[in-house]
């Protein structure tokens, strides 16, 4: 499985809106600067998750973006498809071998890990990744006893 730079970015994004969500509407501007991601290209990273019907957008000074649910009802796959595609996240490459039987041997190979994948990725939601990374934040915390 390989994920684009494209996915990433779109991974990142939403976990940052999912964890910034009380904040209301967030600029783009502040998602490429913490996530550290050029602008520009977040630009239609966020587009694509738009016309997915996972972001809503206002534009203006007050402008940004939001999530369009809960960040427990959004799940990683439904990112990685809208910016990567229905094939997402794994798609097989179905070429090797040497002749039709070989590939046909490994078909099933290629779906049982395509199936593995897609349970993962359509288990995992933005609910989970805030959870996760709120947690390594306070366990990187200090702890000071009087």
């Amino acid at each position: 499985m390989r994920i684009s730079a494209r996915g990433e970015y779109a991974i990142q994004a939403m976990l940052d809106l999912a964890l910034h969500r009380e904040h209301g509407l967030t600029p783009i501007q502040e998602i490429a600067a913490r996530q550290v991601i050029p602008q520009r290209y977040l630009e239609q990273v966020l587009l694509a998750l738009k016309r997915a019907g996972l972001l809503t957008s206002k534009r203006g000074s007050a402008g940004g973006y939001h999530l369009t649910r809960p960040p427990e009802d959004i799940t990683v796959g439904d990112v990685l498809r809208a910016v990567e595609g229905a094939g997402a996240p794994f798609e097989a490459q179905r070429r090797g071998g040497r002749g039709a039987g070989e590939r046909h041997d490994l078909a099933e190979l290629w779906d049982e890990i395509s199936n593995a994948v897609s349970k993962v990725v359509d288990q995992l939601t933005f609910g989970d990744l805030a959870a996760r990374a709120l947690a390594r934040r306070s366990a990187a915390r200090p702890m000071y006893h009087i």
